[in-house]
């Protein structure tokens, strides 16, 4: 029996809306394939009304949420012009719909409507694809289906370039067998798409990863090298690949991303006779591409140089650049290309010599030895101008080689010590806190920015700012500006299957808390409520859900209470909101604040006060403590007997040593070894945050710890840096003996804190200094410039830590000659020195890889800390007969510390 349709709008609308909430998409389909166009039309007003009145978390609560997909179908059965079909579909809420729309289903729909703006839409929504995401999410193809449909071409631009790789290499169950280069030459868009490739940037990350062609997975760049293929063939030109290809390598990009094109260029082959029509492009790239790319130029210079036609001056000129790049490699493929043009051209020898000489300021004292040995074969043909040129370069010389260079040159050398000498900077007291938060609008630009970057001072200003502004009664202010932004970032403030973020779960909780004075109910969210409530009722907080057991997780608990208690007990203000950028709150404004609430007869809040307490500098004026004896409320009390027993005492930290067990358990680390610290109070501090600041018990295994939130932790215990430290060791050392990335971003923040540099605070260091990313590194030695600056003793315990944990691979040697090395020139030299003088004795026994670059570093970190005097594990290996560089580089620093 056929279905009687309805006739109302109404009903239609009702009819659709049951069926997209129930994801019965084919029904959406059918019922407007079903319906005519004069009531699709009359419907159009209402389906669009309908989902604007949708709010952010409608999307995530209730039994039946809307579903974008079928409301994406809904649109496109309904609009009546490409305009108002493109905004709608284009709405956050909507697009990410887009890739659950069965491509029958939305071909039927459009086809039953035989729509006159068809293409007009396929080429707005191709327009308004993320080119983020578009390669991944299903956007593309959602897209794709339009423009085929309505026989459009799409517009050239970043998304759909990358949406058409993604379609042609991902892995299809249709095309699992076909070729890429036959998805390739099928593909309507290729002329079109192809110069794209070169064009926009970063798309190399869409081709460097593993593609299936052929019926198998390929690690290497096929498209590309399909294109080099379809080139051999006549299909595509072969100069406008080649152009497009050093276009790409010149602009510059990720290594990774660029691999993919020096591929191409390798798999064009390009005749010498090409590369030296393109001399000044592959020049340019010498000094400052990444290794491959410049590693792909220095060959095609030397072809063009090989038949002629790579004129000096353009050799010359690229030359100056990379002689100081640090790719020892390719410094020394162009030393010896200079050494043989010099004996082609003697009539410019000077010139090519003292171009040498710019290697005098690489880092590496190899290099630099490489370079004045060159110098040394032919320096008696040189004239007197060009010896002082050379000896001008000759002054940034390190370790032995002024001497010898002084000696070679037949001229004195005042050397002076370039990178030891300066003066660290005078450290800087910490930045006051920004001012309040003072309305609704800043407070919700505040919270955007958080969503984006998390720091310390942003949640401390919003939390603040929440309490201080709820207390003024300006929760219509704060409906109207918190509102949309609840609405905008619905999938980070409300609670979801896998919640990532939890502290933005709990703020988004407060802030609804905040415009309807109501309790909400049920989750992670009422566990950790349930938690707090019972802290405050027998004073211990057991683990509490989502809010994690660490100093991270106070944050989440303080965010509870204040749901809690907002409507419950209100305060005008928190007094755990810090005085400085660092966390630190000062002890006689945390007083006035005491005074304030004694006076007008209310309490803070119970771990809002915990958290202000610990926050108190480890040394106070005595005449804060005496006022705040005079305290009669509670918390005034409290303030003073914290004061009289000198505040929190550090915790006693435990060296642990775990070792690897059975990795098949989840969550454990591949780390073969870790030293991490666990925590015990020294004396009873009655906190109820104690379990989550003073005691923390490691296990015999190394486990994964994702990084950390830089300085949110450090303003937790801003005056105990080590505690924290111990906190965050195990997601420090996996940036060293596993692929960790970002930890290390907390290293600063808490050299910046307070309090002893102790057993794990040393060992975060040691492990900062030898990651694995760059980044990391970069974080660990600007903390290690900023306790050197604040004359804090700590760089020997660094290289007890760093020897220790290189002995067995668990940091690896070649990555500290780097950082060290930027400590070195930046100034510390000492700081270096007082590291090496520990570490060398323990891993010179040993002999460790890489131990030679740390020998070499030594040579110039030596005279610029002031340091003489060898020491026996140093002479018994510079006493080894044989010519290894263990022995070259043992044998340079014994003689600079005895020269």
């Amino acid at each position: 029996m056929t279905t009687q349709l309805p006739t109302s709008t109404d009903t239609l609308l009702e009819w659709l809306d049951r069926r997209q909430r129930n994801k019965d998409l084919t029904g959406v389909a059918t019922l407007l394939r079903k319906i005519s166009e004069v009531d699709r039309l009359a419907l159009a007003p209402l389906v669009e009304a309908k989902i604007k009145s949708i709010k952010g978390d409608d999307w995530w609560r209730g039994d039946l949420p809307p579903d974008q997909a079928g409301l994406g179908l809904m649109v496109l059965g309904t609009a009546p012009t490409a305009a108002r079909a493109a905004a709608l579909l284009t709405r956050r809420d909507l697009r990410d719909g887009w890739s659950r729309i069965p491509e029958r289903l939305l071909l039927d729909v459009v086809r039953a409507r035989e729509l006159p703006w068809l293409g007009d839409l396929a080429t707005r929504i191709a327009g308004n694809l993320n080119p983020r995401e578009a390669g991944w999410s299903g956007e593309w193809e959602f897209a794709d289906a339009l423009l085929r449909e309505s026989g459009t071409p799409p517009p050239v631009n970043e998304a759909v370039t990358r949406g058409w790789i993604s379609e042609i290499t991902r892995f299809r169950p249709s095309t699992e067998l076909i070729p890429i280069i036959d998805r390739l030459r099928a593909s309507p868009y290729l002329d079109l798409l192809v110069p794209g490739i070169f064009e926009f940037d970063g798309l190399g990350t869409e081709l460097v990863s593993s593609q299936w062609d052929s019926g198998r997975w390929d690690n290497t760049p096929r498209v590309m090298l399909a294109l080099a293929d379809l080139s051999a063939e006549g299909r595509l030109d072969r100069t406008m690949l080649l152009d497009g290809v050093l276009d790409r390598l010149l602009r510059g990009d990720k290594p990774n991303a660029l691999r993919p094109f020096t591929a191409l260029h390798d798999a064009l082959a390009p005749t010498p006779a090409e590369q030296a029509d393109r001399v000044l492009d592959y020049a340019q790239l010498l000094p400052t591409a990444p290794a491959p790319v410049a590693t792909l130029a220095q060959r095609a210079l030397r072809a063009a140089d090989e038949i002629g036609r790579l004129e000096l001056e353009t050799l010359l000129d690229a030359s100056a650049g990379l002689l100081l790049r640090k790719e020892k490699a390719l410094v020394k493929a162009q030393l010896s290309w200079l050494e043989k043009v010099a004996r082609r051209e003697p009539d410019r020898l000077g010139d090519i010599l003292t171009t040498v000489a710019i290697a005098f300021g690489h880092p590496a004292l190899d290099i630099q030895e490489r370079a004045l040995t060159i110098i040394g074969r032919q320096v008696v043909t040189l004239g007197p101008d060009d010896v002082a040129r050379i000896a001008g370069e000759a002054v940034q010389l390190g370790g032995d080689l002024p001497a010898r260079a002084a000696a070679l040159l037949g001229t004195p050398l005042d050397v002076p010590h370039p990178f030891g000498t300066p003066a660290l900077p005078a450290p800087t007291p910490a930045a006051e806190m920004p001012p309040p938060i003072a309305s609704g609008a800043e407070l919700a630009e505040e919270i955007s920015g958080l969503v984006h970057a998390e720091t310390a001072v942003g949640w401390e200003r919003v939390l603040a700012a929440v309490v201080t502004l709820h207390a003024a009664g300006r929760r219509d202010e704060l409906a109207e500006t918190l509102s949309p932004l609840l609405d905008r970032h619905a999938d980070v403030f409300v609670e979801s299957t896998w919640i990532r973020r939890p502290r933005f779960v709990f703020l988004g909780e407060v802030l609804r808390a905040v415009m309807e004075p109501r309790e909400r109910r049920g989750g992670v969210w009422q566990r950790v409520v349930t938690s707090v409530r019972e802290a405050w009722q027998d004073g211990s907080l057991p683990g509490a859900g989502g809010a994690e057991d660490n100093p991270r997780g106070v944050l989440a608990l303080r965010i509870a209470e204040i749901s809690v208690r907002l409507h419950r007990a209100p305060v005008p203000l928190l007094v755990a909101t810090p005085t400085h950028v660092t966390g630190s709150l000062d002890a006689g404004v945390l007083l006035d604040r005491l005074i304030r609430a004694e006076a007008e007869g209310w309490e803070p809040w119970r771990l809002d006060l915990e958290q202000a307490l610990v926050r108190v500098p480890r040394t106070v004026d005595p005449s804060v403590a005496d006022r705040a004896a005079a305290l009669t409320s509670e918390s005034g009390r409290r303030f003073a007997d914290w004061l009289r027993d000198g505040g929190l005492p550090d915790p006693i930290a435990t060296r642990v040593e775990q070792r690897a067990g059975d990795r098949t358990r989840f969550g454990w680390s591949d780390a073969e070894r870790r030293v991490v610290v666990s925590l015990e109070p020294a004396l009873p501090t009655g906190l109820i945050l104690e379990s989550r600041l003073l005691r923390l018990t490691r296990g015999t295994h190394p486990v994964y710890v994702e990084a950390q939130v830089g300085d949110v932790w450090a303003a937790v215990l801003p005056h105990h840096r080590d505690t924290i430290a111990a906190w965050a060791l195990p997601a420090l050392a996996g940036l060293a003996d596993s692929d960790q990335k970002g930890g290390a971003a907390l290293l600063p923040p808490l050299a910046e804190a307070e309090g002893p540099v102790g057993l794990a605070f040393t060992y975060g260091l040691a492990y900062g200094l030898g990651a694995r990313h760059e980044q990391d590194r970069i974080a660990a030695v600007d903390a290690f410039l900023l306790l050197l600056a604040r004359k804090t003793a700590f760089a020997g315990r660094v290289g007890a830590a760093l020897a220790d944990l290189a002995t067995d691979g668990m940091v690896k040697l070649s990555r500290l000659a780097g950082p060290l090395g930027d400590i070195h020139r930046s100034g510390g030299s000492s700081g270096v020195w007082e590291l090496l003088a520990v570490a060398l004795p323990i891993l010179l026994p040993l002999a460790p890889r890489a131990l030679p670059d740390l020998l070499e570093l030594s040579a110039q970190v030596v005279p610029a800390a002031g340091a003489r005097g060898s020491f026996a594990e140093l002479d018994a290996v510079a006493a080894r007969s044989g010519s290894s560089r263990l022995v070259r580089e043992a044998k340079r620093l014994r003689d600079v510390l005895n020269r």
